[in-house]
């Protein structure tokens, strides 16, 4: 009998698989921390060959990386926050975030080195405020059915003016709050190099606990439904007014967590601490984003946000290096728009390729 079967072209996939480079490809578009492990590794890699040839200004070793997750805290919770928000859906994001570290600063500045609280009360108060300014926009967003952008954008300028007639527009660096920078000190451990004290005691608990929520609670599951499609969502009797409150709260308080951070880094409450410059919050985007976030809603993961809040991090890190005076910190602002673009354009492959994102 006659075989009627049409050879395979060299190199395609075999009937029913794929070639490896489609596998290759779907990993890198659906896998999102395994691309951004991989990219991690080339950009250590590439700075340290730019450093052994005389490149750089400073040696990029392993001791100067270490020091360089101290920058890291802030943005990584602050990317978690907007994993939150992002997630839920119908637009959602959090333009905020960055005055209300500035706005729960000033307060625990306040209570701390003005009106002489307690330590411990003064951090639960922070932290308490800050969930009450995320309170503001999930009403507004949830119950009021603003638009996010909007929304956020002016509790922006509402919590930022706020932070600066707190106290005259004045930082308050009194002694109790100088004596906090010690919170952020470096620890040496085994094998490691000098780390921040706060990756271990802040970072690490509060993305454990962000994980445990989004993966393993009831909540975390009605959140990806909510963000995925609401109205499927309501229909399988899910709260999805609720729910979207919820995640502009836990916004709020990661923000009011990062507050404390930034008090204790500069040792100071600064009125201007999450918005100066180009604030905290565009940046927390872009690393939101770069780990696997959709804009749709939905779709994202704590795990692709720490690492691409890393791999930001020490591109950052290098970028200082490789150039002198300020045109390190002016070529960031490039590298992070062209981040934000690139991830985007990920995830929107991802999504239309092959219908998921990890």
């Amino acid at each position: 009998m006659t075989d009627t079967r049409v050879p395979s072209a060299p190199g395609a996939a075999p009937p029913g698989g794929e070639s490896l480079a489609q596998r290759v490809l779907r990993l890198a578009l659906t896998e999102r921390v395994v691309l951004l492990a991989v990219l991690l590794v080339v950009v250590v890699v590439w700075f340290r060959v730019l450093g052994d040839g005389g490149y750089l200004v400073a040696p990029y070793d392993v001791r100067y990386l270490g020091n360089a997750l101290e920058s890291m805290v802030p943005f990584a919770l602050l990317a978690i926050a907007e994993l939150f928000v992002i997630v839920s859906g119908r637009g959602g994001i959090d333009l905020s975030v960055g005055a209300i570290v500035s706005l729960a600063g000033m307060v625990f500045g306040l209570m701390v080195g003005e009106w002489g609280w307690p330590l411990l009360p003064s951090i639960v108060a922070c932290v308490a405020v800050g969930g009450l300014l995320g309170a503001v926009n999930g009403a507004l967003v949830a119950y009021l059915r603003f638009p996010a952008l909007i929304a956020t954008l002016a509790t922006y300028y509402a919590y930022s003016s706020l932070a600066l007639v707190s106290n005259a527009n004045a930082p308050i660096s009194t002694p109790p709050i100088v004596a906090l920078h010690s919170l952020t000190r470096n620890v040496h451990l085994p094998l490691l190099p000098p780390v921040p004290l706060h990756v271990f005691t802040i970072l690490v608990p509060c993305a454990v606990l962000a994980w445990v929520v989004l993966s393993r609670s009831t909540y975390g599951r009605s959140l990806y439904a909510v963000g995925t499609n609401d109205i499927a969502a309501g229909y399988a009797t899910q709260p999805v007014t609720r729910t979207r409150f919820t995640a502009y709260v836990v916004s709020g308080l990661l923000s009011g967590v990062v507050a404390l951070v930034t008090v204790a880094q500069f040792a100071s409450a600064r009125p201007d601490a999450g918005v100066v410059g180009n604030g905290m919050a565009l940046p927390a985007i872009t690393i939101a984003v770069l780990g696997g976030v959709a804009i749709q809603g939905g779709i994202g993961r704590v795990g692709g946000v720490v690492v691409a809040a890393l791999l930001v991090t020490w591109l950052n890190a290098g970028m200082l290096l490789a150039f002198e005076g300020s045109e390190g910190s002016q070529y960031q602002l490039l590298a992070l728009g062209l981040v934000l673009v690139l991830s985007a354009l990920l995830n929107t492959l991802a999504l239309r390729r092959y219908g998921r994102l990890a």
